[in-house]
């Protein structure tokens, strides 16, 4: 069964910056707009950029494998060579990454590729991949 799209809305500080990010930089499509908010499909996803500076907050982080993981972010799992492309692509733009592109759990159930990132307005952004896709949901 194929998975269902979901939406997902977040603040942001400026929808210039945003704009050229999620559609410059990540490769969105960019769907209805306004003056306060513009929708990407992000990743097959609907995704809502509203302009609200004074809900940003630095996000707090838990430890995940030796790592401080942001507990506010949402981002996309890709296919592996889309993850890989993804990651060059973030390193060559000299990116400063919360937690640099890396196999999280090598060798164990959930084994997977992960990078952490900010986009412009500070909102923490996960991209993961998995060899194994049946390994997305296993415990």
């Amino acid at each position: 069964m194929a998975a269902t799209p979901f939406h997902l809305a977040f603040p942001v500080k400026n929808l210039h910056d945003t704009r050229s990010f999620y559609e410059g930089i990540l490769g969105c499509s960019v769907g209805r707009t306004s003056e306060s908010w513009i929708d990407f499909n992000f990743f097959g996803h609907q995704v809502t950029a509203h302009l609200k500076p004074e809900e940003l907050t630095e996000a707090h982080t838990n430890a995940v494998d030796g790592k401080s993981v942001p507990v506010r972010h949402f981002g996309a799992i890709l296919e592996w060579e889309a993850w890989h492309a993804l990651a060059d692509k973030m390193k060559e733009l000299s990116t400063d990454f919360i937690i640099e592109p890396h196999i999280r759990f090598p060798g164990e159930v959930g084994e997977q590729a992960t990078m952490f990132f900010l986009d412009p307005s500070g909102n923490a952004l996960e991209f993961k991949s998995f060899r194994d896709k049946n390994q997305v949901f296993a415990s």
